[in-house]
């Protein structure tokens, strides 16, 4: 069954974005979903079901459902992994609303990733995965480690410079800076870029992402419904996910492509749309390479291309809220809420002219074995 443009987000919600946010997940999420109701023009009362995504960092939907006192949950979502299933969770809950199961959703994620639980460890064991045997024993387990990897492979292959790296950070942060959630407003150069200190070469401290405490929630209803409600309805018009081979565990030779080159046709087709039809894109930033390699594997450009076209500000509109290199790294949902606020045609001074259709994605499959993408729409 496909349910293109038979669902829409009608909702979004933040809490602020810190290094310290004080509070617990739970208190995160509610805040962070009662201000997504709010914009949506509803209540608890309208949700029946609830999804998030987390890696042991978070507080489930059968903790928050109760504490917000929604008072049925017809169906929910409690899915285990990082950046690469963000979208899939916004995914499933649209086809749940799609297939009659739920008939309001709300999707959260909230984390409090540079006080209590930092992604490269700190404060915590190993996540339960299995490539982790792989890495751990060799001190090899920090994401910017994995990625740096990969750069460096990228860059082996096709030429890929310090330079094209450094300015994808300096044109997300000139966006950041028209964003008042946004964590870093400062606006930075390449040289800037350039002198800041190695993290795990070839990445700087400006190649990666911040680390943040904080929630974003989105709501999701059909489509008819959405009519109804405050906010232009913004149309999930395709939703896609897929695993493959680990980099880590199975057999890809070719380190340049991630599996974001097998999932894009098949989002695309879903939606009707291709590359050319892409006004702005939220792509996945965890790292300045992230973004170059799906420029890529996103049909953008031609596979070797991507930090040239990124450096050489012709690519279309991307990462218009700062990213999580600049705004915060709320580990997806983030994006998903910029892409909806684009489209909606209120995000302010960083607004892009005319824009109708937009592209979020995930993780693009480094380190799980997988991603996700969403294709929005303005109705």
């Amino acid at each position: 069954m496909t349910f293109r443009d038979k669902t829409a987000i009608v909702g979004v919600g933040y809490t602020p974005f810190s290094k310290n946010s004080g509070v617990s997940t739970l208190t995160l999420a509610a805040d962070a979903i009662l201000a997504a109701l709010a914009d949506a023009g509803l209540t608890v009362a309208d949700v029946d079901g609830i999804a998030t995504h987390r890696v042991g960092d978070s507080t489930p939907p059968w903790v928050v459902a109760p504490a917000l006192g929604i008072p049925e949950v017809t169906w929910y979502l409690d899915q285990f992994g990082g950046g690469s299933v963000s979208h899939s969770v916004v995914g499933q809950a649209a086809m749940a609303v799609a297939a009659g199961v739920a008939e309001t959703v709300v999707v959260y994620r909230a984390i409090n990733a540079r006080s209590e639980f930092r992604m490269g460890g700190t404060g915590r064991g190993a996540a339960p995965i299995f490539d982790s045997q792989y890495q751990a024993p060799y001190g090899y387990f920090a994401p910017p480690q994995q990625f740096a990897m990969y750069a460096r492979a990228h860059m082996n292959a096709y030429g890929t410079t310090h330079e094209q790296l450094g300015s994808v950070a300096v044109a997300q942060r000139a966006h950041a800076v028209k964003n008042p959630r946004a964590l870093k407003r400062d606006p930075i150069t390449l040289d800037d870029y350039l002198a800041s200190r190695w993290i795990a070469e070839p990445f700087r401290l400006l190649d990666c992402c911040l680390e943040t405490d904080g929630a974003c929630a989105i709501v999701i209803t059909s489509a008819e419904r959405a009519r109804d409600l405050p906010h232009r309805p913004v149309l999930v018009s395709g939703a896609a996910w897929a695993g493959g081979d680990s980099f880590f565990s199975g057999v890809p030779t070719d380190f340049t492509v991630t599996e974001a080159a097998r999932l894009a046709p098949r989002l695309y087709s879903m939606a009707g749309v291709g590359p050319s039809d892409i006004d702005v894109a939220e792509i996945y930033d965890c790292f300045t390479y992230s973004v170059i390699v799906q420029l890529e594997d996103y049909g953008f450009c031609a596979k070797g291309e991507g930090g040239a076209l990124a450096a050489s500000g012709e690519a279309l509109p991307f990462n218009t809220h700062g990213g999580f290199l600049s705004e915060g790294y709320v580990h997806g949902v983030n994006h998903v809420a910029e892409a909806v606020a684009q489209l909606r045609g209120t995000a302010g001074d960083r607004q892009v002219d005319g824009a109708d259709v937009a592209l979020s994605t995930a993780q693009p499959g480094y380190v799980l074995a997988g991603t996700s993408a969403l294709i929005l729409r303005g109705e």
